[in-house]
């Protein structure tokens, strides 16, 4: 009687039964997928970010899609509001802020950021230097310790120099804290034969990257409560900015490229050209 009233053949409403018991195996595939790359991002990727990831791996899906499959698994990503930054117009006359927010860069190895963040590790606070190469936004030294003294900062500047097979001419832009502008830091880089910048006093837009960094760390890796040991925190924070961070992770500066990614690219076209 209802088809009638609607003008529905009475096929059609069996076949739409038959339909919905018939189970989707590509569409719970792709669920299962999606619920994959949102949990190895620990709920921090969205929409957006699953979509690159997927295509990545090759399978050709959208946005709006992805999001779809997001909502019917209700899986939510967590990320922060805006953070509201303090200016200053002060600089320290001896270390001019050379950089002076040209964070545009057109090769590695060029400029590259420094900066300390605090970490909760086995009921105290324990300290993070990270070295970002402006180029790709790629990590490519860290250290951690449990004080934030000149010793942290070294070790994370050596690191860098290290993984970066020994580059010179190279621009290192910080904040204006005790640590870089301690002469054993500054002899260091004098030994690398690195220039040096520096931001004008409080003002984080100078570093915003090196902002951007550990406001990634903290919102999408770092559990809420900390870690039981500093043992614990190395390893995973080290799995974040080396592993997560330069090849999982896009990033909207390289076009949803990952740091690593982008720097490949780069290769690449220079191996061509």
């Amino acid at each position: 009687m209802v088809c009638e009233v609607f003008g529905i053949g009475r096929s059609s409403y069996y076949d739409h039964r038959l339909k919905k018991k018939t189970i989707d195996v590509e569409r719970l595939q792709l669920k299962a997928k999606v619920n994959a790359l949102f949990s190895r991002s620990r709920s921090s990727a969205g929409s957006r970010s699953i979509k690159v990831m997927l295509n990545d791996e090759g399978i050709e899906i959208g946005r709006f899609k992805v999001r779809r499959l997001m909502q019917e698994m209700q899986l939510v990503c967590k990320q922060p509001g805006p953070h509201a930054y303090k200016n200053a117009t002060i600089e320290r006359p001896d270390i001019p802020n050379i950089l002076n927010r040209e964070f545009d860069v057109a090769r590695p190895n060029q400029i590259w950021c420094g900066d300390i963040t605090y970490i909760w590790a086995g009921n105290r606070w324990t300290y993070l230097a990270v070295v970002l190469d402006l180029f790709s936004r790629k990590v490519v030294g860290w250290a951690l310790s449990e004080r934030a003294d000149t010793k942290l900062v070294v070790k994370a500047l050596d690191n860098a120099y290290q993984q970066r097979g020994s580059p010179v001419n190279v621009l290192f832009h910080s904040d204006q804290g005790s640590q870089y502008a301690s002469r054993i830091f500054r002899q260091r880089l004098w030994r690398y034969r690195i220039k040096q910048s520096m931001s004008r006093r409080g003002n984080c837009w100078d570093n915003s990257p090196m902002e951007r960094v550990f406001r990634s760390l903290k919102s999408e890796w770092i559990p809420s409560l900390g870690y039981p040991s500093k043992t614990q925190a190395e390893k995973d924070i080290g799995l974040y900015l080396m592993d997560y961070y330069n090849w999982v992770r896009p990033h909207s500066y390289n076009g949803g490229l990952t740091p690593g990614a982008a720097e490949e690219k780069l290769n690449f076209k220079s191996g061509i050209s």
